[in-house]
């Protein structure tokens, strides 16, 4: 049973903007809440579209873009209902941060989430349990954060459902990104969109550049495929869509191998920009060891042959971090 409460009522007609206020009591403050700002606008019998994002507050396209059609919209140009979560995770959100300064989590890695658990795993329950349930489909605008660069891309979650994954797949490509890739997180169950996708709806998540910056590119790509969305499910109006054009293929992350870790702490140095086409065996970069002008640098190798979809920032790297990632041709079912 969540102790989370909002002034919005998900039934009325019209446009409100307001909070969840979930109950938080660390030694600053004895009987405060946790605001997290929730939107809906609603007109019409159309579906029900949840808009998220700040999953992780480091990651600046979605949060704007959404703030901006929050604002823009009009309830008379809605057919159905919008439930904007702009900076879910908005303790992150305000420290810049993927994940949460107050119980260190990442809000992408406790769905379901636990009502009577931390303030990042209360969040997740709410969304899950709450938000989730009145909702036909899910949008989650990601970017690569302060800690990847990646090409901007609409992201389709595996569904085991043949008629669900067909759903998606088509939404996805609404979406109008330039590339379209399958993710699967190495099968991790605990993020949003494998959540959502387990609920029934349909789903859609993009990558949207990073490298700790606004990218004006990618946020326009944001923009637009917001509104695309929207009017593929019929929620806005055909007309204020930009006809994507399908991609030439439908990519994905091969697995582990299309990770490229670091093997020493140092400084890496890539050998190809975003959207290069490398081999597998190639050496993907190397990692300098700056204090030992002794040591040659140590070279890591691409486990996969594709195209450099996502490049690590900043440069400094400790063992285990992701340098590079590839993206291959999907050879799955996309029908």
């Amino acid at each position: 049973m969540t102790t989370a409460r909002t002034t919005i009522d998900f039934d009325k007609i019209g446009k409100q903007i307001g909070f969840v206020d979930i109950p938080h009591s660390p030694h600053e403050d004895a009987w405060g809440a946790t605001r997290i700002p929730l939107a809906v606008i609603s007109h019409g019998r159309g579906p029900t579209v949840i808009l998220e994002a700040g999953n992780h507050g480091d990651e600046y396209e979605g949060p704007i873009a959404l703030g901006e059609l929050i604002r823009a919209l009009d309830p008379g140009e809605v057919n159905g209902r919008i439930i904007f979560l702009p900076a879910v995770n908005t303790p992150a959100v305000d420290a810049g941060r993927r994940t949460s300064p107050v119980d260190g989590l990442n809000l992408n890695r406790t769905f379901p989430g636990d009502p009577a658990g931390t303030i990042t795993q209360q969040i997740s329950a709410y969304v899950s349990s709450v938000i989730m349930p009145l909702a036909d489909a899910f949008v989650d605008l990601h970017s690569g954060g302060s800690s990847l660069n990646i090409l901007p891309s609409a992201i389709i979650e595996p569904a085991d459902d043949p008629d669900l994954r067909r759903r998606n797949i088509e939404a996805v490509l609404a979406f109008g990104a330039p590339l379209t890739v399958v993710i699967d997180n190495l099968g991790e169950p605990r993020t949003s969109t494998a959540t959502a996708v387990r609920a029934g709806l349909v789903t859609i998540g993009t990558e949207m550049a990073g490298a700790g910056t606004v990218s004006l590119d990618a946020l326009d790509i944001c923009r637009r495929g917001v509104r695309n969305v929207l009017a593929h499910f019929g929620v806005l109006d055909a007309a204020t869509a930009s006809p994507p054009a399908r991609p030439d293929a439908i990519l994905r992350i091969p697995g582990h191998d299309g990770y490229v870790l670091a093997t020493a702490a140092g400084v890496f140095e890539p050998f190809h920009p975003l959207g290069a086409r490398v081999e597998a065996g190639q050496e993907a970069g190397r990692i300098h060891n700056l204090v030992d002008p002794s040591r040659a640098p140590e070279i890591v190798r691409y486990g996969a042959s594709g195209i450099v979809y996502g490049r690590r920032q900043p440069g400094r790297v400790v063992i285990g971090n992701c340098c590079v990632t590839v993206a291959a041709p999907y050879e799955g079912d996309i029908t």
